[in-house]
């Protein structure tokens, strides 16, 4: 059994604290994530993702990011150029579907090469949620299609790129986030499509890319199969839709824990996360008290959530020989966006 505990967290500030680096210590998560607050230049990001891995004594401890483009890019100028959000491509997927799938691919290689350099070694990345008119905008442009079937081709395309480079892809927002009407972040939407349009939209893309090291669930309830709890706390949404119909066995990672769409205090959220069957629990803020609750009710990384987090860590190869700056010139060549290296 792995010593680590079945939690991925992050941190406040841009360096670690003496009390961050004792609690990592002691609690051993198994992975970490980082956001914009924890990034200012490329050596002290570095320096922020080696302090992790020491405090937990792991060198290979993934440290996860939201490097999507568009609005949801933790990595900026100077660090990362601005990559354009989904949407754009799903625009030229439209128009040229093989310039579309080849952009898609070199901007998930390019994401690779701006991680990797900073030892970044996953990107939750692609997000397979196909939008429905009246939804809210949380996903939005993040989407890279109106279609499963597009959805599922770009997606694929930026799955292989980020794994080319040898960054592991997180497909998210399993089983599907399209047709929410709240943002997360603030409230629990609620889903009441049938299961037969759900199956048929929403959770075909999942489904193709159900291959995939690691998923992230949706805050989201969906009526149809489970009227009172959202997927990330529902066992029936995780038994029968996320491991029955969709067939993803790798690991399941929640949502942020933090966000509002879920009830309870931490230890209760913590508690519905694992019983309704996730492998990791995933809490983003940094917030010291919050992540004393989590850690609380975190069981060891043991059993099937072991197998499928070493199986997914073993999906990480090393990068191909793609030359950078040509990357970089095919894909504003095919697109008209610069992306000059930082």
């Amino acid at each position: 059994m792995s010593e680590s505990k079945a939690m991925i967290l992050g941190a406040a500030g841009k360096r670690l604290s003496t009390e961050e680096i004792a609690f990592y210590h002691g609690e051993k998560p198994w992975g970490f994530i980082l956001f914009a607050r924890n990034i200012e230049t490329a050596d002290q990001v570095r320096s922020l993702v080696a302090e992790m891995r020491t405090a937990v004594g792991r060198a290979d401890a993934p440290v996860f990011i939201d490097q999507e483009g568009g609005r949801v890019q933790r990595l900026r100028p100077p660090l990362a150029p601005n990559y354009p959000p989904a949407a754009e491509l799903g625009a030229l997927y439209a128009r040229d579907p093989e310039a579309g799938l080849r952009s898609a691919w070199l901007m998930a290689r390019l994401h690779a090469f701006d991680l990797l350099r900073l030892g970044i070694t996953a990107d939750c990345l692609p997000v397979l949620d196909v939008p429905t008119e009246g939804a809210h905008d949380v996903i939005g442009n993040r989407a890279y299609g109106r279609t499963p079937e597009s959805v599922t081709a770009l997606g694929r395309a930026m799955a292989d790129g980020l794994l080319a480079g040898g960054v592991l892809p997180v497909m998210k927002h399993i089983p599907g986030h399209g047709r929410a009407g709240a943002d997360t972040h603030h409230e629990l939407p609620r889903v009441d499509a049938s299961l037969e349009e759900l199956e048929t939209r929403d959770f075909a893309p999942f489904r193709a890319l159900a291959d995939l090291p690691f998923a992230m669930t949706a805050h989201v309830v969906y009526s149809a199969i489970d009227g009172m709890m959202p997927a990330t706390t529902s066992r029936v949404i995780v038994e029968d839709v996320i491991r029955g119909h969709i067939g993803f066995d790798g690991l399941l990672m929640s949502d942020d824990v933090s966000m509002q769409a879920l009830s309870g205090d931490f230890r209760d959220r913590t508690d519905a996360i694992f019983a309704a069957g996730c492998d990791v629990i995933l809490h983003c803020n940094g917030v010291m008290e919050e992540m004393q609750q989590v850690a609380a009710m975190t069981p060891a990384l043991k059993d099937k959530a072991e197998t499928r987090a070493n199986r997914a860590l073993l999906r990480r190869e090393l990068p191909d020989t793609v030359e950078e700056t040509a990357a970089r010139e095919e894909f504003s060549a095919l697109t008209g966006i610069s992306v000059e290296a930082a």
